[in-house]
């Protein structure tokens, strides 16, 4: 990979001589550092596609946002860039306190302004289109980016929400919209605990032993600080994402959230959203395998 000096953006375009990936350092809303990486389509049909006459990028970018303890370089990310590759330019980061990132992991809350850095960045090197992709973490990430960052004329600044929500909808001025989103592996409410998995999660964010195992062992810097405020709930963002297309998909052997949640989802979002799910999957990037993965990149790229 290339080296990139460190900046809020890279540059305005991507040239066709750009021989591969870019590695880059984006800086977020409240000041984070965040790793990230730009890589071009691969397919021939596909780059010319992303291309205008002049090299400059022009089409579809998918932007991808990945689970809990994830980083840009994990393998099941690198997979999931590869394939999504063959069908659009592809965008990947490590959430703040995660990978090379900076500052703490705030579990799903500030990570929306670590996906805006994101998306701006890709608008910033000419793609007209964005579809944001994540897992687990990343899925309600994209749910809550999707509804708060609307592509339209600012809604109310900073304006209240029901059940003490203070987050406001922003303007298409940011460039920072999703104009498709995609969940996989997404819980559907905060602060579950119905499964094993979901309750050595919580240990591990809540309790300060818990933070050092996930320091140390899983390369997780997290926040000890409670949210204050509770941010919207991925079943509110739901709702709040239309007319943008949404994409909801879910393993029905997932051990983490069982299939009430992207069923939530789905009720919550309405005609708004497609429902897959997906026989013998597990859960998130790590059980996503390269049939999947195609086709939510032939999705992607047709909506």
């Amino acid at each position: 990979m290339s080296s990139v000096s460190e900046g809020r953006f890279r540059s305005s375009s991507v040239s066709l001589i750009t021989p591969g990936p870019l590695r880059t350092t984006l800086r977020t809303d409240d000041g984070v550092r965040i790793e990230a990486v730009y890589e071009p389509c691969t397919a021939d049909a596909g780059a010319a596609a992303e291309t205008s006459f002049d090299g400059t990028a022009t089409g579809t970018a998918i932007v991808v946002a990945h689970g809990f303890t994830g980083s840009v370089d994990r393998p099941a990310v690198r997979r999931a860039a590869e394939v999504f590759s063959q069908r659009a330019a592809v965008i990947t980061f490590s959430f703040r306190g995660h990978g090379g990132s900076g500052g703490r992991s705030t579990v799903g809350d500030r990570e929306v302004l670590d996906l805006a850095a994101a998306v701006e960045w890709a608008r910033a090197l000419g793609h007209r289109r964005i579809v944001t992709v994540g897992f687990s973490m990343g899925g309600s990430v994209v749910l809550r980016h999707g509804a708060l960052y609307t592509g339209r004329s600012t809604i109310g600044g900073r304006a209240g929400r029901t059940g003490g929500e203070r987050e406001g909808r922003v303007g298409a001025r940011t460039g920072a919209h999703a104009d498709a989103v995609v969940a996989v592996s997404a819980p559907a409410r905060w602060y579950y605990r119905g499964t094993a998995p979901m309750r050595r999660l919580h240990w591990l964010v809540t309790r300060p032993l818990g933070r050092l195992v996930g320091r140390y062992g899983f390369g997780t810097r997290i926040d000890r600080d409670d949210w204050d405020p509770v941010p919207l709930s991925p079943t509110g963002a739901a709702g709040l994402i239309a007319p943008a297309p949404l994409l909801i998909v879910h393993g029905d052997r997932d051990p983490y959230f069982p299939l009430d949640h992207p069923r939530m989802l789905a009720d919550a979002a309405g005609e708004g959203a497609e429902l897959w799910l997906e026989r013998g999957m597990g859960h998130a990037e790590n059980a996503a395998d390269e049939s999947l993965l195609t086709r939510i990149g032939d999705w992607a790229v047709a909506r």
